[in-house]
């Protein structure tokens, strides 16, 4: 007797249906609000069948019930059949407590390393069987038959709906992940920055998965133009960059695989850069220290390339103390400071010269600067004379030749 007159009431119904479809676009608008008392007693037997025929028809989901999945799995099914009941009873019914569910769901997917393509699989095997559970239940009820249409069109737009919702926690999760990435690697950069500890570096480079190398180098950069090779350098797992800070710089692990330092090279062809020498990984402060020494004594012109501190560590070393580089020169070169400027300049290039020259023979620094040999040796008799017994001291020699390489260094 009451199913009857629930029937009774679903025809009477029909009616007032045709008004909500007329008022409210959304297709279970054209459904009579009393078949949602008879959905909602189908549910009671849907949802089981839902969970049982996902877990069996779809690989990813065929796993015990148990913790987070099986929670999920059945109050999403739970969720969607009722919610569905609820636009039925009341077109103005919010979506908002559901649509979090499925939100949730689509985080989890993104948690558990899986694409959306399994639960959108979900979701269209859901509104089959929904489908075939409501389709004759409202028959029976004596639903007309635009309003069955509707039905059809109410269920997969729901799901459509749901895989709305999905998507977007799918991409926010993924959004907070990639987040956090990027935290962790900066966190991991400023790390390296300053010196911690192995272990410290270890964990944090767990946390920004970036294995932690044996060996690494750091690159200096400009913080101008690097908006073009952030993208080059994604591509590349083994940099870790920071390009955002003032002074942004990365660091390279393993540089000494082949032809990992030419891939780099590549990526900032258009660049000034200066890489670092190669050293351990606890190290690596030293290295980007060394590296930003160089940068900074390049002039604002410089040709853009990858410039190597291991080619010229010795000019590194000069570059490091500009000071006392110059109070070497003022100690060593004092003999030539009463000459003219010209005359000085020739000096000291054919006196450094003769120091770099192996034989220090007069042919061999004349061929070094482009010069006739007599006058090379014309030249080192007036050192000679300036500077005297000093050139046969090895120490005084070495120290000469240093402050000569700075002042060329520092621009003198």
């Amino acid at each position: 007797m009451a199913v009857s007159k629930q029937m009774q009431g679903l025809a009477r119904g029909s009616g007032e249906a045709q008004v909500r479809a007329h008022m409210h676009p959304r297709p279970w608008a054209a459904l009579p609000s009393g078949l949602s008392v008879l959905i909602r007693a189908e549910n009671v037997r849907l949802v089981p069948e839902i969970v049982q025929e996902i877990r069996r028809q779809i690989p990813e989901y065929a796993r015990p019930l148990d913790g987070r999945f099986g929670v999920g799995i059945q109050q999403g099914a739970a969720r969607a059949v009722a919610q569905f009941a609820e636009l039925v009873a009341d077109d103005h019914a919010s979506p908002e407590e559901s649509l979090r569910v499925y939100r949730a769901l689509g985080r989890g997917e993104w948690r558990e390393g899986r694409s959306l393509d399994a639960l959108q699989a979900a979701y269209r095997l859901g509104a089959r069987l929904a489908w075939r559970r409501y389709a004759p239940l409202a028959r029976r009820a004596g639903v007309p038959a635009a309003a069955m249409t509707a039905l059809a069109e109410a269920i997969f737009a729901h799901i459509d709906e749901m895989a709305a919702a999905s998507v977007e926690g799918y991409a926010e999760a993924r959004a907070d992940a990639a987040g956090a990435l990027r935290r962790a690697r900066r966190r991991l950069v400023q790390l390296l920055v300053g010196g911690a500890a192995e272990p410290v570096l270890a964990e944090c480079g767990r946390m920004a998965r970036f294995p932690l190398p044996e060996r690494i180098a750091a690159v200096a950069l400009r913080p101008d133009g690097l908006a073009g090779a952030a993208a080059g350098l994604r591509t590349m797992p083994t940099v870790l960059a920071d390009l955002e800070g003032h002074q942004p710089c990365l660091f390279l692990a393993d540089p000494e695989t082949p032809g990992r330092i030419e891939q780099l090279a590549e990526v900032l062809a258009d660049r000034t850069a200066v890489l670092g020498p190669t050293i351990p990984v606890v190290q690596a402060a030293q290295s980007l220290r060394w590296a930003r020494t160089v940068a900074t004594r390049l002039p604002a012109g410089a040709a853009p390339g990858l410039v190597h501190c291991d080619r010229q560590l010795s000019s590194v070393l000069l570059l490091g103390d500009e000071d006392l580089v110059a109070l070497l020169g003022v100690r060593r070169l004092a003999p030539l400071e009463g000459l003219t400027e010209k005359r000085r300049d020739r000096l000291e290039e054919t006196l450094l010269a003769w120091l770099e020259t192996a034989s220090g023979s007069a042919p061999e620094v004349a061929a070094r600067l482009g010069l006739h040999p007599q006058t090379v040796r014309q030249r080192m008799r007036g050192i000679e004379e300036l500077f005297g017994d000093v050139l046969a001291d090895p120490d005084a020699r070495f120290e000469i030749e240093l402050a000569l390489r700075g002042r060329r260094l520092h621009g003198r």
